[in-house]
């Protein structure tokens, strides 16, 4: 079911990137988004997951550290490969998994979770991201990020060719239609976004439930998405990209309420209960 996800999301973005090519540069255009696409979707495969780590900045933790230690801990308690792990310089609490599949894996947690929450609660955050490797999501989530990634820079593309008078000409030497370019600008990535949602909320609730059972209480998990709820409204992630959004266990965005109509997470406050709910079954 995933593998078959991973082909409709791909599938979705990439007509997304075929229209802003024809839009563009008409028939050309569609060539030439056509390779683009094909060249992005092999990145997203193979390499999406270097160039997320990259992006910001995630530097490997030793073998034998402190968070290194619980998360070999859970990765066995999960009966997974062990992951890379790694660190975020951010002050905003937030951690992420990435990786094609189990056996390249790896998770990260920003410096400022590790010093907001106790190990219960890191080993809740930690049992939720390994939830997305044993899931096999955490393919889906980067082949979106850096594909939806894409989509925005065409976008930016296509509101600079509106502003300056229309895009390349076509085969037929017809203009782009600057109406077109601006409709295309505003909308794409605000597509590229609503299939990311789609896929993304459901997902969040399994990890969450799997970090729950691997950390040994829902209530761990729980109290660590109160803080992170908290503080990320309270502290911003400045280098955070909309197209990473939904890797994080919480929205780097929390604190733009624009970002918030079209966050690619369910509720926190809902995400809670279900986790307390848990304590009765």
């Amino acid at each position: 079911m995933n593998t078959l996800k991973t082909f409709i999301l791909m599938g979705t973005l990439t007509f997304i990137l075929l229209l802003i090519g024809n839009a563009l540069g008409g028939h050309n255009g569609v060539i030439v988004a056509l390779i683009m696409a094909g060249v992005m979707n092999f990145i997203s495969y193979w390499y999406s997951d270097k160039i997320v780590l990259s992006m910001y900045g995630a530097q490997p933790v030793e073998r034998g550290t402190h968070l290194y230690q619980i998360v070999e801990k859970l990765a066995r308690n999960a009966e997974l490969p062990m992951p890379k792990v790694y660190i975020i310089n951010e002050a905003q609490p937030n951690a992420f998994a990435t990786g094609r599949n189990p056996k390249n894996a790896a998770v990260a947690v920003t410096r400022g979770l590790m010093d907001l929450v106790d190990d219960n609660e890191l080993s809740g955050v930690i049992g939720h991201e390994l939830g997305h490797v044993h899931n096999r999501d955490i393919l889906i989530s980067t082949v979106a990020a850096t594909m939806a990634g894409a989509i925005s820079f065409l976008a930016s593309m296509a509101r600079w060719a509106a502003i300056f008078g229309g895009g390349s000409r076509d085969d037929d030497d017809r203009g782009s239609n600057p109406l077109a370019l601006i409709g295309i600008a505003i909308f794409a990535p605000m597509a590229a976004m609503l299939v990311q949602m789609a896929i993304s909320r459901t997902r969040e609730f399994k990890a969450d439930r799997f970090g729950a059972k691997v950390s040994g209480n829902p209530v761990y998990l729980a109290n660590a998405l109160r803080k992170l709820d908290l503080y990320s409204r309270r502290i911003p992630m400045p280098n955070a990209a909309p197209a990473t959004e939904n890797m994080f266990i919480v929205s780097p965005l929390a604190g733009n309420k624009m970002a918030n109509l079209f966050s690619t997470h369910p509720s926190t406050e809902e995400r809670i209960k279900k986790l307390e709910d848990m304590r009765f079954e």
